[in-house]
């Protein structure tokens, strides 16, 4: 009798075990057909892109889509009492996307009148497919300091700076409109 009964409890635990192994070989895995690209790793069969990141498989980098030469003509505004205006011939506004893994980061150069006024890193922040926003942090160039914020998308880009002087009034800097070049 108690073979018996040894014999059915080991009979039971060997269905059992069987059985887990069937179900778990049976059980699908969601994330099996779906491959998400830069570095984003699928979740219940969905890949959740970060921030920078778009499309169903987050294969849209969107600051790629920003890297490029955009063409307008800088507005400068004194603070002055005279409060003069004037514009420079040619500015350009060149965006690179680099290389690195945050998708957040991008380098601008700003260059007037051929010549390069600055180069700085930048942040874009509310990343997406429509633009983004980006501050420019303060640039002293010799003595003079620049600062502002901007905004870019794959075919314009602006920027409003504020350019302090060490010993004049400071002006105000408008680049608006700016084109995105082929």
């Amino acid at each position: 009798m108690k073979s018996a009964r040894s014999l059915v409890f080991t009979l039971i635990i060997a269905l059992l075990v069987v059985g887990a192994a069937f179900y778990s070989s049976c059980t699908k895995d969601a994330c099996k057909a779906v491959t998400c690209l830069n570095g984003v790793l699928c979740n219940g069969g969905t890949c959740t892109c970060p921030a920078g990141i778009g499309g169903i498989r987050c294969e849209t980098v969107y600051r790629k889509q920003y890297s490029n030469t955009y063409t307008g003509r800088a507005i400068y505004t004194s603070t002055d009492t005279s409060n003069a205006t004037h514009s420079d011939s040619l500015s350009q506004l060149v965006f690179y996307a680099g290389t690195d893994t945050t998708y957040t980061l991008m380098q601008l150069t700003w260059n007037s009148n051929g010549a390069k006024v600055f180069t700085t890193p930048i942040n874009i922040t509310n990343n997406q497919s429509t633009g983004s926003n980006f501050v420019v942090p303060n640039i002293t160039v010799d003595t003079v300091v620049y600062s502002g914020s901007g905004t870019v998308n794959g075919n314009s880009a602006s920027i409003t700076l504020t350019r302090k002087y060490k010993h004049i009034p400071s002006d105000n800097i408008t680049l608006s409109n700016f084109a995105k070049q082929n």
